[in-house]
């Protein structure tokens, strides 16, 4: 009775679950595609309608899940209305997030799986603990972000 890879998580459900745990109101989880090497969107919470084509599939170096993806770090913006920085895509505003926070879906091998973001409706600077335990929680669904095979 048991199978060569367990099923995937229901991801809404997990991605539900973080931004609880973090007091946010949006998110994205985007899992890498081997095949074009874009983000590939797999969940999400509080995007505006506007933004779904966009937000997709999302060239690894793109917007703020682009960013963490090609650094394989947290990216942080304290305000994403008011940021100069160029890391956000104009676009990003529309969501009327301002705090927002972006880590890689990195495996123990630290391959790169994917990126899971966060956001809130205020300016907020994540603390060390919180990116952290954003890592960790990331880092802990990777062997299932992956696709089957």
């Amino acid at each position: 009775m048991s199978s060569t890879h367990a099923p995937a998580p229901p991801w809404s459900e997990f991605l539900d679950q973080t931004i609880a745990s973090f007091g946010c109101v949006t998110g994205t989880l985007h899992r890498l595609d081997p095949a074009d090497g874009h983000l590939k969107l797999v969940a999400h919470r509080g995007i505006p309608d506007a933004l779904m084509p966009v937000i997709q599939s999302i060239p690894v170096g793109k917007g703020i899940a682009g960013a963490a993806a090609q650094r394989k770090e947290p990216v942080e913006l304290c305000n994403l209305q008011t940021d100069t920085s160029g890391v956000a895509k104009p676009g990003a505003k529309q969501t009327q997030v301002q705090g927002s926070l972006a880590v890689p879906v990195l495996d123990v091998g630290g391959r790169l799986c994917g990126t899971l973001g966060i956001g809130k409706l205020t300016p907020y600077e994540f603390s060390c603990d919180e990116k952290q335990r954003l890592i960790s929680t990331a880092q802990a669904i990777a062997a299932r972000l992956l696709p089957a095979g």
